[in-house]
């Protein structure tokens, strides 16, 4: 899969209809392809949702996002937050600010799920200088996770902290639930949970940080028992139709060249028990959607759908011509016309929908530009200041 990258805003050559046709989620059916990625932004004053917040929703429901998937929205525990200005998905004031986000949504015709959130044994970034550094309170090594191990990109992984308790761990898999029926009761579409980029999930499947020998490790089966128990306690209290995506990476904050997996083989070992357990969908995050798996043309939402015959969502640095995490070093994003591998891909039938992120906060009308080919701004991380 290859693009080229142009130095300006620029016009999209491509037949794009594909994108514009419906698809479905389980029981959800979608008026296009084109998914709102989840990005934090930390707009949400002690985790509570703003009037602006609502209102940046509602700008990409108008622009034509056929399902936006928010920001992280934390789950319902004690551990599960790093940051205070991201939102929460619990309390009364927090609950209402959602109501009126998906109010504002559902007023433009959108759809939107929120995506659930535990980050687990991770130590959390921030950016001096352009350089990362740690910036966490006094306890953090307190946060549960599978076995004690904190990492953040540019730093060893180190044992800080404790394996988690099998009290813990219940009690984690029971605030996913709440959060899920929480959401459900606000009125949001369907559900995403964040298995991905190393948080706690993906702490429990990685290798490096899951170093258990009892029913959660030892084993790459093992390893996706705690995630497989968080789905089903989510469909024990949403029911069997609530559409329910999982996001899924092999890349890490702890470490960009992670993976998972080394063959289809085990690939299918990791993520068909998330099928089992009621999973409609799955979001596959790579940091450059182009970027082939095992040897293949296909990259891993085209495996994951070959493989368990569910949808997926393909994500990284769509029309965009860096990565985020480059975005996040202070480098500014450049238009890369790369949707015809998109589209190719999509017809093919590799995977159902695009999820795009930074490009969507550039641009709150992506979808109305691309079908109409009209120019797309480039993203800046000064962008991430406001809620535009």
């Amino acid at each position: 899969m290859n693009f080229q990258p142009r130095n300006s805003t620029a016009e999209i050559a491509t037949n794009t209809r594909a994108l514009f046709q419906p698809g479905w989620i389980g029981s959800l059916r979608l008026p296009n392809r084109i998914v709102m990625a989840p990005m934090t932004r930390a707009k949400s004053p002690d985790g509570v949702p703003s009037d602006a917040v609502a209102a940046y929703y509602r700008r990409r429901a108008e622009g034509g996002a056929g399902l936006i998937v928010s920001e992280g929205a934390f789950i319902p525990h004690w551990s599960a937050a790093h940051e205070r200005n991201a939102p929460q998905l619990y309390g009364e004031a927090a609950l209402a600010g959602w109501k009126r986000v998906i109010y504002e949504v559902h007023a433009a015709g959108g759809r939107m799920f929120p995506q659930l959130w535990h980050v687990g044994q991770i130590r959390k970034p921030k950016v001096q200088d352009s350089r990362f550094a740690l910036d966490e309170d006094s306890d953090f090594a307190r946060r549960i996770g599978p076995s004690g191990v904190f990492g953040v990109n540019g730093a060893a992984l180190e044992q800080l902290g404790n394996p988690a308790t099998q009290k813990d761990i219940d009690e984690v898999i029971s605030a996913y639930g709440q959060a899920a029926r929480s959401a459900q009761q606000l009125g949001f579409d369907g559900i995403e949970v964040h298995g991905a980029h190393g948080y706690l999930i993906d702490q429990f499947l990685w290798s490096k940080t899951n170093l258990r020998d009892d029913a959660y490790g030892g084993d790459i089966a093992r390893r996706s028992r705690f995630g497989a128990d968080v789905i089903r306690e989510i469909r024990l209290q949403v029911g069997p139709d609530f559409p329910l995506v999982l996001r899924v990476s092999t890349w890490k904050g702890q470490d960009y060249s992670a993976r998972l997996a080394e063959t289809p083989q085990e690939w299918g070992v990791i993520i068909e028990p998330f099928v089992d357990a009621g999973v409609d969908a799955f979001h596959v995050s790579q940091r450059r959607f182009w970027e082939p798996e095992f040897g293949s043309d296909m990259n891993l939402a085209g495996w994951t759908k070959k493989i368990t015959g569910k949808p997926t969502i393909t994500v990284g640095s769509v029309t965009l011509n860096n990565t985020a995490t480059e975005s996040f070093a202070g480098q500014d994003s450049e238009f890369a016309d790369n949707l015809t591998s998109v589209v190719t891909a999509m017809e093919r039938g590799d995977f159902d929908f695009v999820a795009v992120g930074r490009a969507f906060i550039a641009n709150p009308d992506w979808p109305r530009r691309v079908q109409r080919d009209a120019a797309l701004q480039p993203y800046a991380p000064a962008m991430l200041e406001r809620l535009d």
